[in-house]
């Protein structure tokens, strides 16, 4: 059984015919909240069983990361029998997730003969079928444009697949909203999601279109700072440290901390401004930055941390992967989202479970992804093959 059923999705099945980001995050996120997500794999696996970043074994730190407490199944989906048996289980659980809508066997056509409620919810890339991956489609949106210094002429990427993670979000959403349609209505679904829609119109829901389309001119690239407001990386006497002042009470709370009232409110008056108004702290921020920076360079990141500490301020010192899983080892244990996990073939390491947290606990801890096939015989024996069917299937090579 899926080790997660006992969460609120207890009695949900979906059938995952996925890779990359997008869609297996989406099962995660499902499979997290106690959903049974059955991972329906090729011969060998999905083609991005070995992606970097690697553990010292050689396993996929990414695969496993994003197929956690999922069900794994192995079939030849390239032979008639093997597609026979993916009807099979899509016929018994009634819900697809996918990236693979144009392969044979696996389109919302073929499946949907299984039975007339099916939800699909396929995962895409580009209109029109043109294939997109995040990197693609943060170039079509215009975030590589707006990202860096303002002294960068070349596009800036971003190392977080943030429309994979957005889409696979939009996935479980959307799966769960054709669920639930289909509960009162006994209508199935086919939906598609599309990987340069949802950073268009991510784009679009931020006001970044409305704002090059109305005003004539697009977002400036402003580096570290905080677009239409004040915010500034501070470099201290051992690191850098990210201050963002939103409002009144962060701005003026800042300058107590400080010391810096006196001096903010003569600029203010020789400027004849008002920095209480975000706008104004950002249309004066290189002021602002070279009136505070002097304070922060005086001090250790732990002193100005400790004098950040008891205000409203909002702040956080920068740092990096390896600075989380070791300094910040013992507060990541303490909190409810980690768990130390020993994945088969990676060894013990810190794994997050659901960060939707409810009573001061996960609703769904960390679990170990499946090893390819893992629940082959699992599966077929709960679609009525005895073993000898599934030693007859393993023998032809249609299952693994």
């Amino acid at each position: 059984m899926n080790h997660t059923s006992n969460g609120p999705l207890q009695g949900l099945r979906v059938i995952e015919l996925a890779s990359y980001v997008a869609g297996p995050l989406g099962g995660l996120t499902l499979a997290q909240l106690g959903a049974d997500v059955l991972r329906v794999d090729p011969l060998g696996g999905s083609p991005d069983r070995h992606r970097w970043p690697l553990a010292p074994s050689g396993a996929s730190l990414y695969w496993t990361g994003l197929n956690r407490g999922k069900r794994s199944i192995a079939l030849d989906l390239r032979a008639a029998q093997g597609r026979r048996l993916l009807a099979e289980l899509v016929a018994g659980a009634g819900t697809v997730l996918t990236n693979a809508g144009s392969r044979p066997g696996q389109r919302y056509e073929d499946l949907r003969a299984t039975r007339d409620d099916l939800i699909y919810v396929q995962v895409a890339g580009a209109r029109g079928g043109r294939g997109s991956v995040d990197y693609t489609a943060d170039a079509a949106a215009g975030f590589p444009l707006a990202t860096g210094t303002p002294e960068t002429s070349e596009p800036t990427g971003h190392v977080l697949p943030a429309w994979d993670v957005a889409c696979g979000l939009y996935a479980a959403v959307g799966l769960l909203a054709a669920q639930h349609d289909r509960t009162t209505t006994g209508r199935g679904a086919h939906l598609v999601i599309g990987l340069d829609d949802v950073a268009l119109a991510t784009a679009g829901n931020l006001g970044y279109l409305a704002e090059a389309e109305l005003t004539g001119v697009g977002r400036p690239r402003v580096g570290n700072a905080v677009y239409g407001t004040y915010g500034h990386a501070f470099a201290t006497r051992d690191g850098h440290l990210m201050i963002v002042a939103l409002t009144a009470r962060h701005w003026n709370d800042l300058l107590t901390t400080t010391g810096l009232t006196a001096a903010a409110h003569a600029v203010e008056a020789a400027l004849g401004t008002d920095f209480t108004r975000e706008e104004e702290r950002y249309r004066h921020q290189r002021l602002l930055d070279a009136l505070l920076q002097p304070w922060f360079a005086a001090r250790s990141t732990a002193e100005a941390e400790a004098a950040l500490r008891p205000t409203s301020v909002l702040w956080s010192r920068f740092r990096t992967f390896r600075e989380i899983v070791t300094d910040g080892r013992d507060e990541l244990l303490a909190g409810p989202l980690f768990d130390v996990l020993d994945q088969p073939g990676v060894g013990p390491h810190l794994a997050p479970g659901s960060p939707i947290t409810g009573g001061g606990r996960t609703l769904g801890g960390p679990h170990p992804a499946p090893c390819l096939g893992q629940h082959t015989r699992e599966v077929l024996t709960s679609l009525g093959r005895t073993p000898a069917d599934i030693d007859q299937l393993i023998d032809s090579g249609t299952v693994a």
